[in-house]
């Protein structure tokens, strides 16, 4: 598979009002291809994630969204994520219309399809406050054939999945290491996947318990080091924990994120390019 620049990628396979599914778990965030999407001015999305967190407040304070799907949102160890509630709490810089979900309802959201199903099933479990919304996004059912009380999820299919990834080797087999999430889940379900990677080798070393994902789920492949900062890449770099303590006063107030926005993606060219701005690479 040849790999093609992240900006090719994302003006062939992210459209105005995709549903897109940004994955990664703590790390392997895939920040690069986010930014690309903010540049190229993609409008009306439905975002999707378990846990949106700073890219996503980024890309929703940059007006790219509709619609959200999550299971939970803030800035980790920090806070909230100002952005996020300045669209829900006052509809700035546009109305942004929200599914919620637990952990495991989105997961077995996703499981549905991937495997082509229109619903997942869950046992009933305890009433929650998600339960009273207008619109509910699990309903309950009865099981036909022991009439046990199950709660049914719709299934989420992506019109495109976006991962970070450490590897990609000639054949076009991406490799994940680490903490896994719902990536693999997310990928089979989407029509279309779209992946950035840190390195392209030869052949994967992939151990016991590693993702590959194989070549022929993915639509696009490009080489971006670095591409999950600030969150971080296993065995590459770091989460830089002082950046996301920082983004807390940066995206607080519209005018201050407005101008971090403007100079740190909108005036710059790629992903390496900030990097060197921020000085955490050469």
């Amino acid at each position: 598979m040849p790999l093609l620049p992240l900006p090719v990628a994302i003006a062939a396979h992210v459209h105005d009002g995709d549903s897109v599914a940004l994955e990664g778990f703590t790390h392997l965030i895939p920040f690069a291809a986010g930014h690309e999407i903010i540049r190229q001015r993609r409008r009306e999305l439905h975002l999707i994630r378990m846990t949106p967190d700073l890219i996503y407040d980024q890309l929703i304070g940059m007006g790219c969204a509709a619609r959200l799907s999550f299971s939970w949102g803030g800035n980790p160890g920090v806070g909230s994520l100002h952005r996020l509630r300045d669209a829900v709490e006052h509809g700035w810089p546009r109305p942004l219309a929200l599914s919620e979900f637990t952990h495991a309802e989105l997961a077995v959201a996703y499981q549905a399809g991937a495997s082509g199903l229109p619903c997942g099933l869950m046992r009933a479990y305890a009433a929650s406050d998600l339960a009273g919304l207008p619109a509910p996004s699990v309903r309950a059912l009865e099981c036909p054939f022991t009439g046990a009380r199950l709660s049914a999820v719709p299934a989420l299919t992506p019109d495109v999945t976006i991962l970070h990834a450490q590897q990609i080797d000639a054949a076009g087999n991406v490799l994940i290491r680490g903490i896994i999430g719902a990536a693999k889940e997310a990928a089979l379900a989407a029509r279309r996947v779209l992946v950035t990677v840190e390195e392209q080798v030869e052949s994967l070393g992939a151990h016991m318990n590693a993702l590959v994902l194989p070549a022929a789920l993915i639509s696009a492949a490009s080489l971006v080091p670095g591409g999950a900062y600030p969150s971080y890449a296993q065995g590459y770099y770091a989460r830089d924990n002082r950046f996301y303590r920082a983004w807390d006063e940066i995206a607080r107030e519209r005018g201050t994120f407005g101008a971090w926005m403007q100079r740190h993606v909108l005036e710059l060219r790629d992903h390496a390019t900030l990097l060197r701005t921020l000085g955490v690479a050469a």
